[in-house]
């Protein structure tokens, strides 16, 4: 959906193609493994099946990594972690074998794979999360600027006046070169004396461009890179001289984003927060670190109309609660909301 904003709209149709076809292979390949098996004993078929189904989300093409067929179960009364889809995988084996002893122990396994997660606790904070409404064809444009620092001020100073302790602006919030703007930056750090302020825009640093969380408090401000870039969005995933090629020819000379070397946490008032834009928030890494609380800052107007944003919060879900995560999730068009 990106590609309608680089005028290559014709790659649209493309894309979708070459990635039906690249996971119809795969599952194709893993059928034909599959009926190899069931030569041996019929009940091979579905065993080769369902571990695949458990192993799957463990492929990344080009550094995707949003299949993750157990997702389905999110908001179910199932279980989603590995354990739990071993359970649901096994216990569908063992009714496909449609004899008694099997399916009373498939029924049994199912049962097992009932599961609630508890709800993580919320951060001792009041956090405000700021829903903005740009679309991604006024975003970059010079002469909307203006209208979004006069809106993002707004919503900053609403939080300020319902005596919030932080408030949340989503990834681009401000899109620009946020530390070479001194009127803005200014204008933000002394709104900071009355509220942290987080919120995303570029970073220029040693000829490279970073995507950035800003956090101004108490009068001072911290940058944080994003470490997770998305394929193809934020970098080309190939050879350097073929990711130079796409670059100059499909994306009109544009600099790949340079990713953070290490995780980056910060610290708002003796709480302790993993930082994430957008595409980090669904990689298991972010979910690694030692703090209870994720900020996480997205912008969703490059996919719409689309699932993109559903899929986003579900994946965001499924890591929240497994790993018993708090994760805030402020966003550019889509919902804003805390998951845990």
């Amino acid at each position: 959906m990106s590609f309608r904003y680089y005028d290559l709209k014709v790659f649209v149709p493309i894309a979708i193609i070459f990635i039906a076809l690249f996971y119809g292979v795969l599952f194709k390949i893993i059928e034909s493994i599959a009926r190899i098996a069931a030569k041996i004993a019929p009940f091979l078929y579905h065993v080769i099946l369902a571990l695949a189904l458990l192993v799957l989300s463990y492929i990344h093409p080009f550094g995707f990594n949003w299949f993750i067929p157990e997702i389905v179960f999110v908001d179910s009364y199932f279980g989603y972690d590995k354990l739990h889809f071993a359970f649901i995988l096994t216990g569908l084996v063992l009714l496909s074998m449609k004899k008694i002893l099997p399916a009373l122990l498939g029924i049994t396994l199912l049962l097992f794979a009932l599961h609630s997660y508890p709800a993580s606790p919320l951060a001792p904070l009041r956090i405000k999360l700021v829903t903005t409404h740009i679309p991604q064809d006024k975003k970059w444009k010079i002469e909307y600027l203006p209208t979004i620092i006069k809106q993002n001020f707004a919503a900053i100073d609403e939080a300020i006046n319902e005596h919030y302790d932080v408030v949340v602006l989503p990834e681009s919030a401000y899109p620009t070169f946020l530390q070479r703007n001194t009127a803005l930056l200014l204008e933000l750090l002394e709104r900071s004396k009355k509220i942290t302020i987080i919120t995303g825009a570029l970073h220029l640093q040693n000829s490279r461009v970073y995507n950035a969380t800003y956090l101004f408090a108490k009068g001072n401000y911290t940058i944080m890179h994003k470490v997770v870039l998305v394929p193809f969005g934020e970098y080309v995933p190939l050879p350097k001289p073929l990711g130079k090629f796409v670059n100059h020819y499909f994306f009109n000379d544009a600099t790949d984003f340079t990713p953070a070397k290490n995780l980056q946490i910060y610290s708002v008032d003796g709480v302790e927060f993993t930082n994430a834009i957008c595409y980090e928030a669904t990689a298991d890494v972010i979910y690694t670190t030692p703090t209870q609380y994720i900020i996480a800052i997205s912008n969703n107007a490059w996919f719409l109309p689309s699932y993109e944003p559903q899929l986003q919060n579900r994946i965001i879900k499924y890591y929240a609660t497994i790993h018993h995560k708090t994760v805030y999730h402020a966003t550019n068009i889509a919902q804003t909301k805390v998951i845990r």
